[in-house]
């Protein structure tokens, strides 16, 4: 069994400081992109049909770039930064469209402070990894 444990097909990636960041990042952004995924079918049965649809839309195509993005920068693999990029104008827009179709009082104080605690600064990694130079 040890033999088979020291010539693994598995290649092992030495441990770097640059390499730490990639995976914690690449976890925040896994995370995010599967906690949408209850919240969808939150929006999809407490939402009116017509709303329904464009606010779960909009977050699959969030939780699809989020999930891709992450786990390529979990596998170390090439190509995060195209859906990294992409996923920071999305969080943006849904930030912005969150806080201007809220109702006055309780529903906008909701808004904000989603789009403050949540949308935005994830928007923010989402852009430094989109520009940041190559691995």
């Amino acid at each position: 069994m040890a033999l088979v444990a020291f010539n693994s097909p598995y290649g092992t990636r030495p441990f770097t400081l640059a390499a730490s960041r990639r995976t914690w990042a690449g976890r925040v952004l896994t995370g995010a992109g599967l906690a949408l995924l209850p919240w969808m079918g939150y929006l999809a049965g407490t939402l009116p049909p017509a709303e329904a649809v464009a606010w779960v839309a909009l977050d699959a195509v969030e939780a699809a770039c989020l999930l891709i993005a992450g786990t390529r920068l979990v596998n170390g693999r090439h190509g995060h930064r195209g859906a990294a990029a992409a996923a920071a104008v999305l969080l943006l827009a849904d930030a912005c469209a969150d806080v201007a179709t809220a109702g006055p009082g309780s529903e906008l104080v909701g808004a904000l402070a989603m789009a403050v605690g949540a949308e935005l600064p994830l928007a923010m990694v989402c852009v430094a990894l989109a520009a940041r130079a190559g691995r």
